[in-house]
């Protein structure tokens, strides 16, 4: 039986390249001032979609909430199989915390199962930008569906349920859950797998028509904002016409309220941020002798430093 399989992703930035300018004097991340990655745990939720699709047939669609730079993990979803991505982005939605995101989110997956019914919704257990692990479940939540979370692997799906292995951190466990459902999937989930070359040409050229129109603004910076709009929408045509183009959607398309949006929709206010630099007060040698080692060993056992 095929089953209509939704991905909610995120470019994140990457926190391995942190800069002083990684914060705003507001309390919200300048993505502008750091390099964006896909999600890692995201990316791992695409695979096990993909895996599913390729086992039980159906259709992978990949959604993703933020500015038209996003587009980047879009394009990289196509280029490792997804069928359909979705381009979500509204200036009104700046600023969103967990709740207006998750707000935002089910309303996308509702406009999705207004097409055709969605069976399951997979997500990475948390992003790495704000480390909540917050988002899914309550996506779950205002869809009404049932969820499973930390999941490693898929086992089984059939006779409306779904048979998951879950972490339960010093182990795992196997859950059963009925259809249609939520799924957030660990770092120990399967491993992506490489994007086909074959597919990177075919969609390296797609883009969502904000890219478009950022494009063409700086193509023709004197251009009027009429002859402006009239090449962006000729653009976006042709990309159409060769399926390229990124489906886009507004907070208005997918059906939102606007009081549940943006900075006005988010209870979560940053009181402080405070910059922690973390200094050696020395060292200590240990010699490369087995008998040192194990001393070494033997004092970060007694610390609680291991162990």
């Amino acid at each position: 039986m095929p089953y209509n399989l939704v991905v909610l992703a995120k470019q994140v930035p990457d926190t391995k390249r942190i800069t002083g300018q990684a914060m705003r004097d507001d309390g919200t991340v300048n993505r502008s001032a750091l390099p964006a990655v896909f999600n890692p745990e995201d990316l791992r939720a695409l695979e096990l979609a993909l895996l599913l699709r390729e086992r039980y047939g159906g259709r992978v669609t990949v959604i993703t909430m933020g500015p038209p730079q996003a587009c980047e993990v879009l394009r990289e979803s196509l280029q490792r199989g997804a069928d359909r991505v979705v381009l979500l982005t509204d200036r009104r939605a700046a600023a969103s915390d967990t709740l207006a995101t998750s707000y935002i989110l089910s309303c996308a997956v509702r406009r999705v199962a207004a097409e055709a019914p969605v069976d399951m919704v997979l997500c990475g257990r948390q992003a790495i930008d704000g480390d909540t692990a917050q988002v899914p479940p309550q996506t779950a939540e205002k869809l009404g569906l049932p969820q499973v979370t930390y999941v490693e692997a898929v086992e089984d799906v059939g006779g409306g349920r779904v048979r998951a292995r879950r972490s339960t951190g010093a182990g795992w466990e196997r859950v059963e859950c009925p259809l249609p459902c939520l799924l957030t999937v660990t770092d120990q989930g399967p491993e992506p797998r490489p994007a086909s070359a074959k597919r990177i040409m075919a969609v390296k050229k797609a883009r969502a028509a904000a890219e478009v129109e950022a494009e063409v603004r700086a193509a023709r910076p004197d251009a009027s904002p009429q002859e402006a709009a009239a090449e962006a929408a000729a653009r976006a045509a042709a990309l159409a016409a060769r399926g390229l183009l990124i489906t886009q959607w507004t907070l208005d398309d997918v059906g939102a309220d606007l009081a549940w949006c943006g900075r006005e929709g988010s209870p979560t206010k940053v009181k402080r941020i405070q910059a922690v630099v973390l200094k050696g007060t020395g060292f200590k040698k240990v010699p490369p002798e087995p008998g040192a080692v194990a001393g070494m060993v033997h004092e970060l056992i007694e610390d609680h430093t291991i162990g």
